[in-house]
């Protein structure tokens, strides 16, 4: 049997104050203790088991398919692990614990524990880092071969164990097996009465078995979320990882510090990101894209050579060659097909625009399909709800639509047909025909001297 992962999730957070358990909050859209499952996936684990407790419904949720085993009273780091030792049940091989509120730690780090424990024959490997600043952290302790002899608690050091640089960083790979066998042995006579997963060096190392450890270099992939401010570090961290890779794949960013992409984005070759541009959920990009200054779009597909500036898009489709914004609102179930444009300050939902239609201006689109090559002029307004139910409007191919025309939906515009500006249109327009609807005007001769002489005139 491959590794298992046990992540452990079970801690409040009181330094985040906040009613949402520590790792349920989110790094570019995405919860900290899914950047660890995910992690531990990419790295070979085949089983996946979170502890929960502070929050645990909240935290479940998020899970999604892995087991969850509930820790109903928070003992430790090691009464966690024994919590989870029936769902773990006839694992022998390698047992990888991780820090649910860990999310910068890699595929690749994880991969080096397992393999490390496979070519050491040891029953535990600890990750380990050195910090400028070990402050709060459990600090390794060394034998005078060098080798991992404990892991002190950072509030259970002594004086002199305090100058240690070296930390462990709460990431271990255990012989499952040895593990079970010896965890009933743990006990809890610390200043925190808890039984500490950490003590289980020192009991393997009485006993004579091999314990070993694995140094990164990048301490940051060991940050441990805590507060309000770590989150923001972490997050931090995790944008530039991101950005880094996508620019390296081939995308432009004018200023990648301003630039914000969920892990879950997909971005082709040469689309050019601005400033304040935010891509989040499952958003996919095609090639030769501009997205972009002061833009966000949210699982939505963008095709090749889009133009999006300074919009919002949620759950939409922008088709090739398409336009949008600037200050355009896509809202759900929007499509753009090839060509189309969505221009200033057009908010447009649960609608077809269709190939080469432009909507530019200042218009209310809902719950419409407009056909192709169609012009929907400035101030247009698709009046779809009557108070209690939602109603579609159909804008035939090729149909020209006047400005500041109201259409009282459920209506048809057949194809080629034009609407004068200024129309409340509730009625059917048949394919060619014009359909004009308004009082007719009035002036009343020198009604504006008059109004001028009993008011004043305004210079």
């Amino acid at each position: 049997m491959g590794a298992a992962a046990l992540i452990l999730a079970a801690g409040e957070g009181t330094r985040m104050k906040s009613a949402l358990p520590k790792v349920a909050h989110r790094i570019l859209g995405v919860p900290l203790v899914r950047y660890v499952i995910d992690a531990a996936h990419t790295a070979g684990c085949e089983q996946v088991v979170v502890v929960t407790g502070h929050g645990a419904e909240t935290v479940e949720a998020l899970v999604g398919a892995e087991t969850c085993v509930r820790q109903e009273e928070q003992l430790g780091t090691g009464h966690a692990v024994m919590c989870a030792e029936k769902a773990l049940e006839g694992l022998t091989g390698a047992l990888v614990v991780l820090s649910g509120d860990s999310p910068l730690l890699r595929p690749e780090t994880i991969a080096r524990l397992v393999d490390a424990r496979e070519t050491s024959r040891a029953v535990a490997v600890v990750l380990t880092t050195t910090l400028a600043d070990p402050a709060g952290y459990g600090r390794i302790v060394r034998d005078e071969l060098g080798k991992l002899a404990a892991i002190v608690e950072d509030k259970d050091l002594e004086p002199a164990q305090r100058a240690i640089a070296e930390v462990n960083t709460g990431t271990y790979c255990f012989d499952a097996g040895v593990l079970f066998e010896h965890l009933n042995r743990l006990g809890n006579a610390n200043s925190q009465g808890e039984y500490y997963l950490t003590d289980m060096i020192a009991l393997f190392r009485a006993e004579g078995l091999t314990v070993t450890d694995v140094a990164t270099d990048q301490p940051e992939e060991t940050l441990g979320v805590n507060s309000r401010v770590q989150l923001a570090e972490a997050g931090k961290v995790m944008q530039r990882r991101i950005n880094r890779e996508h620019m390296l794949g081939g995308v432009t960013m004018t200023d990648p510090e301003l630039v914000w992409i969920a892990p879950t984005v997909a971005l082709g070759r040469d689309v050019v990101l601005e400033p304040m541009t935010t891509l989040m959920g499952t958003t996919s990009v095609a090639d030769g894209c501009v997205l972009g200054p002061d833009t966000r779009i949210t699982d939505s597909v963008i095709a090749a050579d889009a133009v999006i500036d300074s919009s919002v898009v949620v759950e939409s489709v922008v088709g090739e060659g398409a336009s949008v914004g600037p200050r355009a609102y896509l809202r759900p179930g929007t499509v753009l097909e090839a060509r189309a444009r969505a221009g200033t300050s057009v908010e447009i939902k649960n609608s077809v625009v269709g190939e080469g239609s432009k909507v530019p201006h200042l218009s209310y689109i809902g719950d419409a399909t407009i056909g192709k090559g169609v012009n929907v002029g400035a101030g247009t307004i698709t009046c779809n709800y009557d108070g209690v139910r939602k109603h579609r409007t159909v804008i035939g191919d090729g149909a020209f639509i006047g400005s500041d025309t109201m259409l009282v939906a459920p209506v048809t515009i057949g194809d080629g047909a034009i609407t004068g500006a200024g129309s409340a249109i509730a009625k059917d327009v048949p394919a060619g025909s014009l359909g004009i609807e308004r009082c007719g005007q009035k002036n009343v001769d020198g009604w504006a001297a008059r109004k001028r002489a009993a008011h004043g005139s305004d210079e």
